[in-house]
């Protein structure tokens, strides 16, 4: 099945992001915020999308959602009708057997990207717990799964403790809805849509149980899955009534009263992890230390924490000869997201072997060179006030203000430039730069339209590539 999840409904999105940015309460736990600064410092992380549907190709979990959109359809060589379908997508549990699954591979090459976290699917909609959870068998250490009797079992477990080993910062994508739970898809009724199929408050005792077993299952990640740095809760539309907007137009469909207690649950996990972000998507409030733009970069410098969640292929789930983006056009995504002031979170899907698509080592290698470069105009920096262009972007920190130019995949126009001239408000008080990978100083050269930057030979031969980034000093 090759339907993509980038179809997701583009509206959706940016109402989704619009409403955590209006509803966003900042945390006050000095803890919390001080890690949300180095959060925030970051810049650059991984996610992962990854469970039984990799062995069909098939978009992760929303394919056995009985809702009519383009995300949600089904393949009918699995299955011809939807519980046939369903039966068939949970059965991948018998079958799922990952043998080449080597996270120090996927470590390495992330911390060589100068990726700084990363945030792993311990679970998805579906339900399928990628953890040695104590609350079900639907699980990848279950019996019922062949994975099990490898010695590298407990894949999330195994994931968080290799990029530990590698310095990078931990987050656990834990989905709030659980599709194959009997107390939230209860089998008496069937499925209608994404929500719960019964009415919590006509059947409490039911709503209770789901309530205890969310805990549990987040309670299990926060205590024996060594030091998290993120709790990344997906399913927006479980959620207190209170907090659903209705003027947002995607919140009206959303079922009442799917209240898991996120006061308790965030306590409890505050108390095994000090300081833990919580980034409860698109509910905005005081549980989503920071929002989420899924897809796509905010227009405009948001004034929130913000990460922007992008696929580094077509689909957040593996799909067989799925296109991936350049590495011209993912540098120039982190760019634009990091000059904006958020952070991007790159997703990459491993397929039914445990493996990474060969495309996406290409592509971490070729932007880990072009940060070994750069990053110090990435990383601890914020947005400098200067409107962007289309191929001129900037950040700044305390000693410096670094101008992006950007560039194709053939380095044109830089490789075309001898010099060009900018605006002398912004940088009036500026006497010398550097062109990173250059290690040269140069003087400004100031004239009645502006300050002119020269490009020597050095940085129009073709060794510096995607974007040139020119440090202005005082």
């Amino acid at each position: 099945m090759k339907k993509i999840s980038l179809i997701l409904n583009f509206s959706f999105l940016i109402l989704n992001s619009t409403s955590s940015q209006q509803h966003y309460t900042p945390p006050t736990d000095p803890l919390v915020i001080k890690k949300l600064s180095e959060w925030q410092n970051w810049k650059f992380g991984l996610l992962m999308h990854w469970g039984t549907y990799c062995q069909w190709g098939a978009v992760e979990s929303w394919s056995i959602c009985p809702e009519d959109e383009g995300w949600t359809q089904r393949d009918p060589v699995h299955g011809k009708t939807y519980n046939e379908y369903k039966k068939n997508y949970e059965a991948l549990q018998k079958t799922f057997n990952p043998v080449n699954f080597d996270p120090d591979k996927w470590a390495a090459a992330a911390k060589d990207a100068g990726m700084k976290y990363v945030v792993f699917t311990t679970k998805h909609h579906d339900g399928f717990s990628m953890f040695d959870s104590k609350q079900t068998e639907y699980k990848v250490t279950s019996a019922k799964t062949p994975f099990s009797s490898n010695p590298k079992k407990n894949i999330a477990k195994e994931v968080f403790n290799a990029f530990r080993k590698q310095g990078l910062a931990t987050g656990a994508y834990f989905s709030k809805p659980d599709w194959h739970n009997e107390n939230y898809w209860w089998p008496y009724f069937p499925p209608k849509d994404r929500n719960v199929n019964y009415d919590p408050k006509k059947y409490p005792a039911r709503w209770q149980a789901f309530k205890d077993f969310t805990y549990n299952q987040i309670k299990e990640l926060m205590s024996e899955y060594g030091k998290m740095d993120i709790l990344w809760l997906d399913g927006g539309w479980v959620r207190p009534k209170n907090t659903i907007d209705t003027a947002v137009e995607w919140q009206r469909t959303i079922k009442d009263e799917q209240d898991i207690d996120m006061p308790k649950i965030a306590s409890m996990a505050r108390g095994y992890q000090p300081g833990l972000l919580i980034v409860d998507r698109s509910v905005g409030y005081e549980y989503e230390n920071y929002i989420t733009p899924e897809q796509h970069i905010p227009p405009v410098i948001l004034p929130t924490p913000w990460e922007s969640c992008i696929t580094m292929a077509s689909s957040w789930s593996h799909v067989p000869g799925d296109k991936y983006k350049s590495t011209n056009e993912l540098i120039h995504l982190l760019i634009k997201i990091v000059t904006g002031g958020g952070n991007l979170l790159l997703n990459i899907g491993p397929d039914a072997k445990g493996e990474w698509d060969k495309d996406a080592y290409v592509r971490l290698k070729e932007i880990g060179d072009w940060m070994k470069i750069n990053g110090e105009a990435i990383y601890n920096t914020k947005p400098f006030g200067k409107p962007f262009t289309q191929n001129e972007f900037y950040t700044q920190n305390d000693s410096a203000v670094y101008m992006f130019k950007m560039m194709d995949a053939q380095g044109y126009p830089v490789i075309t430039y001898r010099s060009f001239t900018t605006d002398a408000v912004e940088f009036a008080g500026f006497t010398q730069y550097q062109i990173l990978g250059i290690d040269k100083i140069y003087p400004v050269t100031k004239n009645e339209k502006g300050i002119t930057i020269l490009f020597p030979e050095e940085a129009r031969d073709g060794r510096l590539k995607h974007a040139v980034v020119i440090k202005l000093m005082k």
